[in-house]
């Protein structure tokens, strides 16, 4: 009782002793409520926040690389590990999930501010910050529904679960699974909030444009299929920024050739941490690498040789200038990819040649490419998908692609892997193509698995 009474009287002394400014002042600028629009742009500012730590479970799950035993063993953790070999057991790791929805709450507070500031007299700034707030939310469900839900079919769409859908800043508030139907209807209603409020030109790196939120528009429509949009919103991307960067200018010999917020960056965003894609421990898949003609100059600016493995090859062409994350964001070299594809699966055949004309006559030494000129959209599709995976390489997209492929039976594919001597596969359509929530996110949040 009498140390207790002591301590009490140190507090006591400690809270009449200090000045009456200190109690004026938040000790921690994280206590203070956001109100102003000034607050609201802080929020956005954070690129550590908005732009980084998108999930990477996927890609790490693609066929687009792979490891050697003794990096597996010796360099990759548990995660890594049993995510590279699709062991889909309990896993407690929060962050991939955690982190995105950390961006969905800055902007649930950057709309909470705005629409309370409804009267301020700076209604462009409004506007504009409230179309940002927008975009991000959308990405952010985006790269989570594609990790963490299944392949969307109109079929099962409305039954299938995706994500929770946190559209308020309420933290308290209960996670309910939307079905996979509401989280696109969602993604694309905030993309098209996005394009109403964004300006054509977006001068702040890292911030999206009316442009960004047409291209997020056209990879949510590309992936659920509806490829008439996805044309459109790609062509509507493109006739507002179209650039496109000419290998031909870039150093192949550089250790990371493609610098950071380059012309085709649309928006800019990376994944977590690479892990077992990162430039010292992914190697390329060998047939992907040989798929490149030695006239095509991203076998040069994609790739570096290794001396060990022999004959092996690690990606060095992240558009984030980086080695420790994957590029995941938006940008027009996908674009003209997406109106290429959706072109063709649409019979829109010219528009699908010039499309992807355009875009790989950039990739090549000048005046060694030979134009596509195939005009049967049977036969030109393949031709299509295969550009598209050789371009985007390591960008985030291949994951969402054998998802949605998976759909046709004759693009499907069967992923295999061998390490010390024991062999896994993944099958087409596998319950593993979405992607196990954290245990803890299950059990503290009381919101179900997804199906095994």
């Amino acid at each position: 009782m009498k140390i207790y009474i002591y301590i009490c009287s140190i507090y006591i002394i400690l809270f009449f002793s200090c000045c009456t400014d200190f109690l004026e002042v938040k000790p921690d600028i994280k206590m203070v409520i956001p109100k102003s629009l000034d607050h609201a742009e802080l929020l956005l500012n954070d690129y550590t926040i908005m732009n980084t730590g998108y999930p990477t479970y996927g890609e790490w799950s693609a066929d687009e690389y792979y490891v050697s035993s003794q990096t597996f063993d010796g360099l990759l953790n548990f995660h890594q590990r049993n995510t590279y070999t699709w062991m889909d057991i309990v896993y407690d790791d929060i962050a991939q999930w955690q982190r995105p929805y950390k961006a969905i709450f800055n902007a649930n507070q950057v709309l909470d501010i705005v629409t309370k500031n409804e009267a301020n007299v700076d209604a462009e700034r409004a506007k504009n910050l409230s179309g940002i707030a927008y975009f991000f939310r959308a990405f952010a469900f985006q790269q989570l529904a594609e990790v963490f839900a299944p392949a969307y079919q109109i079929s099962t769409a409305q039954t299938e679960m995706g994500i929770p859908l946190r559209l308020a800043p309420a933290i308290d508030a209960p996670s309910v699974r939307a079905s996979v139907q509401e989280t696109y209807g969602q993604i694309i209603k905030d993309y098209k909030a996005a394009a109403a409020r964004l300006p054509i030109e977006e001068a702040i790196k890292g911030r999206p444009s009316r442009a960004s939120a047409y291209a997020g528009l056209a990879r949510t429509y590309l992936y659920i299929g509806n490829h008439d949009k996805a044309y459109d919103y790609a062509d509507s991307c493109l006739q507002l920024k179209a650039d496109l960067m000419d290998f031909n200018t870039l150093k192949g010999t550089s250790t990371l050739p493609i610098p950071k917020f380059n012309v085709e960056v649309l928006f800019a965003a990376v994944s977590a941490t690479a892990g077992p894609m990162s430039l010292n421990n992914g190697l390329v898949d060998s047939m992907l690498y040989l798929s490149y003609t030695d006239h095509d100059l991203r076998k040069s600016i994609f790739f570096r040789k290794n001396t060990v493995p022999l004959n092996s090859y690690s990606y060095k062409g992240s558009y984030d200038n980086a080695q420790a994350n994957l590029f995941v964001g938006l940008t027009t070299s996908e674009m003209y990819l997406i109106k290429a594809e959706a072109a063709a699966r649409t019979r829109k055949i010219d528009e699908a040649l010039l499309a992807l004309n355009k875009l790989i006559e950039k990739r090549f030494v000048k005046n060694q490419y030979i134009p596509v000129t195939e005009r049967n959209a049977t036969l030109l599709l393949p031709l299509i998908l295969q550009e598209r995976q050789k371009e985007l390489v390591f960008r985030g997209r291949r994951w969402s692609d054998l998802k949605r492929l998976n759909l046709d039976p004759q693009l499907q594919k069967t992923i295999k892997r061998e390490i010390n001597g024991v062999r896994y596969q993944l099958e087409p359509n596998s319950r593993k193509y979405a992607y196990r929530l954290p245990e803890i996110v299950v059990n503290n949040g009381n919101i179900p698995q997804n199906i095994r």
